[in-house]
């Protein structure tokens, strides 16, 4: 149908309007371009990925991505955001992210991400003023609105704007508009630090995310694409996208997941039957911190 985009097998079904979507692109780049310059938050992720990508557009040099230099953050996630910054002439710089010295951070309470954001905000306020004092833009959208995120709460402590927000952009849109742009980052799977998957209550230590993402690594290297492990102190708990849950399914492949872990120091794995799901850890949460 004419004006009408499609994405794949693996995002949302609903075609996407064409018109509709690039009308909101050019509310963003005119929003980024009254800002004048920006400093952007950026993980690599399809989100930050496509607003870095967006800031360039509409100001070229004046646009500088940060990527924080944390063990929470996976060291290929690091790597592929170097990659797509230099792939498309985005000024780019990393950024050493304290967050781990913070015992509320360690302490991995339910408000843990707010800590996270509040390091990486103060110290991009810390850097702001030797480039000129530039604004500080983050790539929240418009579906993340309505899920439990404490950073969301750093970020309007520190003023940080959301001008995927501003633009009335979702998930399924920058992930339209991206492949439009020839981003490789469209279809990448949904992305959270690594602390993310240590259960509240839990501290969070250097040593256990390592754990984590050596596992997940593993998991990567065995091809599966959408999934989470979980980290429960001696189990292992993965999360599998339901439509590749088969490749897990096979007396061979518990074999093969049962030797991997345990040589990363997990007595157990267990396969979560409900399969992957973003922010599943926040489930335990009672409703009122939510």
């Amino acid at each position: 149908m004419p004006g009408l985009v499609t994405l794949s097998a693996t995002a949302p079904p609903d075609p996407i309007d064409l018109e509709s979507i690039l009308r909101k692109q050019e509310v963003l780049l005119g929003t980024l371009r009254a800002m004048g310059s920006v400093l952007v938050a950026y993980s690599g992720g399809t989100d930050s990925a496509y607003l870095a990508w967006a800031a360039k557009q509409a100001l070229g040099d004046k646009a500088i991505a940060i990527t924080a230099d944390s063990p929470s953050i996976p060291e290929s996630h690091k790597r592929d955001a170097t990659d797509f910054a230099i792939q498309f002439g985005i000024r780019h710089e990393m950024i050493p992210s304290h967050e781990f010295d913070n015992p509320e951070y360690a302490a991995n309470n339910a408000d843990r991400c707010f800590h996270c954001k509040d390091e990486l905000f103060r110290r991009m306020e810390e850097i702001a003023p030797a480039y000129g004092g530039l604004s500080i833009i983050y790539g929240v959208n418009q579906d993340d609105l309505g899920d439990y995120r404490p950073g969301q709460r750093a970020a309007k402590i520190h003023g940080v704007k959301a001008p995927l927000v501003e633009a009335g952009l979702t998930k399924n849109e920058i992930r339209a508009l991206s492949r439009l742009a020839g981003l490789p980052t469209w279809d990448r799977p949904a992305a959270a630090c690594l602390s993310s998957r240590i259960p509240y209550g839990t501290k969070v230590t250097p040593e256990n995310i390592r754990q984590v993402e050596q596992a997940e690594e593993e998991m990567k290297r065995l091809g599966f694409r959408q999934f989470r492990v979980r980290y429960h102190g001696e189990v292992a708990r993965l999360e599998i996208a339901r439509d590749e849950m088969p490749a897990a399914l096979s007396l061979e492949m518990f074999d093969q997941l049962s030797a991997i872990f345990k040589t990363l120091g997990f007595t157990y794995v267990a396969l979560d039957l409900n399969g992957y799901r973003q922010g599943s850890m926040n489930e335990v949460l009672p409703q009122a911190v939510k």
